[in-house]
């Protein structure tokens, strides 16, 4: 947690400071400049290069792969284990995306000289590409303890930022989060900070449970970059989450003026909208279920605000398709049959129910819909059964009350009957006036 705040205050710091604009951090799947980096970043070969090489390096410089590729391709037949030409070999495969190819020649290059700080870092970039995180954090890290000569600092920072994504994404494998900070503070001590280092911190802060912190981060970016949307999306991301959704709904349509398209931003403020009973959420929705109509996250999203807004024949026939795919997911069977109850379609309320409730015994919903049902379909003994099972899981309330109350009643058991209205009748408190009157009466007659 400490890692985490230290992060945030030195990037907080640093800002104050008023530190040269920083330049756009390059992404980890990026391979570093031939022109500019190939020959440079190499640590001093015994021998100087050979004409073919420079041909080489030259040919890449142009973007030529296949010619750089042929001229590599016959030095390395007769010199195997020149590193600067295994690494230039690699380059040129990577280029291609050929990619076994070029893990294969950087790990020759690698051993070829274990010091070579530009052939761990490619291969670590490589190898994060291919999702192969663990390999790849050893090569970036051996890549971070040395010298990486001409190239300086800043691409020494670039293996520091990598290591940090690496890190990041394997915390969610059991790793430790804390290392991502430590990554992402040594990437500080060598380049300048940048906005993707800001919006780090604040992901990382945000994972860490300090959504003050992180919030503080991503105001402090937008406050350089208002327009920038990741950011904008950061901090909605942290209003909706403390159900602050008119200020939400401001910084999504922020970030949206920059990705119009952005599904994911569209489905978040669809959300907010939603949640704040506006009609726009529902043509946004269906918008965004046309143009994506295989997404079954949209398409819940869609379901559901339909059936809050009282369109239960639309949003079912949503549910239908997305049971379709997945027939035994119980919350959609849920919501499935709570539509089927606001439709009047007891009898096959009931039966959506029960399959609900055998897939998942622990489901409340499942339980409290089944027990309504079979009230109204007139079925006492299997309102009761539900209730004594939902009764295992979740307290009851006066909706239950009234249930078991109206069942018992039903089975002319007069003494739990009355006990039941009775609680029911405390439970209400005023909240549903009709079922307390009917229950009073009952209890006059119950209790003669």
């Amino acid at each position: 947690m400490l890692r985490i705040v230290f992060v945030v205050l030195l990037l907080a710091a640093a800002a104050q400071a008023q530190q040269p604009a920083p330049q756009p951090q390059e992404s980890t799947s990026s391979l570093p400049n031939p022109a500019s980096d190939s020959a440079s970043a190499q640590p001093a070969p015994v021998q100087p290069p050979s004409e073919q090489v420079l041909d080489a390096e030259a040919a890449l410089a142009k973007a030529d792969w296949k010619t750089a590729e042929d001229k590599l391709s016959l030095w390395l037949a007769a010199h195997p284990a020149d590193a600067r030409a295994l690494f230039d070999a690699g380059y040129a495969a990577d280029a291609q995306d050929h990619l076994d190819q070029a893990a294969s020649l950087y790990s020759r290059a690698v051993q070829a000289n274990p010091n070579s700080f530009e052939a761990h870092l490619s291969l670590g970039l490589l190898l994060a590409r291919q999702h192969k995180l663990a390999e790849a954090r050893v090569e970036l890290m051996a890549a971070t303890k040395l010298d990486p000569g001409d190239a300086g600092p800043a691409l020494k920072g670039r293996a520091w930022r990598a290591l940090a994504q690496i890190d990041r994404a394997l915390a969610d494998q059991g790793g430790d989060l804390g290392a991502a900070s430590e990554d992402l503070l040594e990437a500080l001590k060598c380049s300048p900070e940048t906005p993707e280092d800001t919006l780090m911190a604040a992901s990382l802060a945000e994972q860490q449970g300090e959504p003050d912190l992180a919030e503080a981060a991503y105001r402090r970016l937008l406050a350089r970059d208002p327009k920038s949307p990741q950011a904008n999306a950061g901090l909605a991301h942290l209003l909706i989450a403390q159900k602050k959704f008119p200020a939400a709904e401001t910084f999504l349509r922020a970030a949206l003026e920059q990705t119009p398209d952005d599904p994911a931003l569209n489905a978040q403020l669809a959300t907010v909208l939603a949640a704040q009973d506006k009609p726009e959420a529902i043509s946004l929705l269906q918008k965004l279920h046309t143009e994506h109509p295989q997404d079954a996250a949209i398409t819940r999203m869609l379901a559901e605000v339909l059936s809050e807004a009282g369109e239960f024949a639309g949003s079912d026939a949503l549910y239908a398709q997305l049971l379709a795919a997945t027939p035994d997911n119980a919350p959609l069977l849920v919501a499935h049959g709570q539509n089927l109850v606001r439709l009047g379609r007891f009898a096959e309320a009931f039966t959506t129910f029960d399959k609900a409730s055998k897939i998942d015994g622990a489901n409340v919903d499942a339980w409290s819909g089944l027990a309504f049902v079979a009230s109204r379909n007139n079925q006492p003994e299997a309102t009761l059964h539900a209730l004594e099972v939902r009764a295992k899981f979740a307290p009851d309330n006066a909706s239950t009350y009234f249930l078991w109350a109206t069942a018992y009643d039903t089975l002319h058991q007069k003494q739990q009957a009355a006990s039941y209205y009775r609680k029911f009748i405390a439970a209400s408190a005023g909240k549903f006036a009709n079922q307390e009157w009917q229950a009073k009466q009952r209890l006059q007659v119950l209790e003669k």
